[in-house]
């Protein structure tokens, strides 16, 4: 099954690198990122990522490894590998969060949050945002919510955040326990120069903040 004992062991222990450089825990870059591979953000709003990619070349190297270092199965073997690549860092932030983190870095957040903004009349909106936020500690968790542009949109107008004209937002979940989140606000927009007239975002960004710690998720 072994072929190249030496090219196997590099495989998994750069494998292992590549994991560290870019782990999604506290806070996740690929949230800025443009365009990426793998777990690996290699362009944002600022231009290419020079470790973002160092760290996929690495990773091109350790699958080259991984099939110079075992015999039959390769094809096999790399799904696997990848699959549980991918896998397998939020299966050990979830292991943490339930065990012993505390505070805003027990909360996770599906990504799946969803705004829509409905124009009143001029410089007048209704903003309405939904999202489930989970805290997976064996306390409850109190913190502000501020709602981040997309980094798609953010040197443009403004979308997202105008939520936070009516904000920060006070939340607190107990331990435990998953929560929906539904915000409704009249936003006057008289004061802010660039923004939107209306519409529906989804997969929508937040930031949390607990005294001086904050996470971007």
């Amino acid at each position: 099954m072994i072929r190249n004992k030496v090219a196997l062991i590099s495989s998994i222990v750069i494998l292992g690198i590549c994991m560290y450089l870019y782990f999604p825990f506290p806070y996740n870059v690929m949230v800025e990122a443009r365009s990426t591979f793998m777990s690996f953000p290699i362009h944002n709003q600022d231009g290419y990522i020079v470790l973002g990619i160092i760290g996929s070349v690495l990773f091109i190297i350790a699958m080259i490894l991984l099939v110079i270092g075992i015999k039959k199965y390769q094809f096999r073997t790399l799904v696997i590998v990848v699959i549980i690549y991918t896998i397998l860092p939020k299966l050990l932030i979830t292991i943490y969060q339930e065990t012993l983190a505390s505070g805003i870095m027990a909360i996770s957040y599906d990504g799946n949050g969803k705004c829509d903004f409905e124009n009143v009349e001029e410089d007048l909106l209704n903003g309405e945002c939904n999202l489930v936020l989970h805290n997976r500690s064996n306390e409850a968790v109190s913190f502000d919510l501020e709602f981040l542009d997309s980094y798609f949109m953010k040197d443009e107008v403004r979308m997202e955040s105008l939520m936070n004209l009516a904000g920060p937002y006070s939340i607190t979940i107990e331990a435990n326990r998953e929560k929906s989140i539904n915000l409704k606000e009249l936003l006057d927009l008289s004061d802010v120069p660039k923004h939107i007239e209306g519409g529906t975002s989804f997969n929508i960004h937040i930031k949390l903040i607990e005294g001086e710690t904050a996470r971007t998720l």
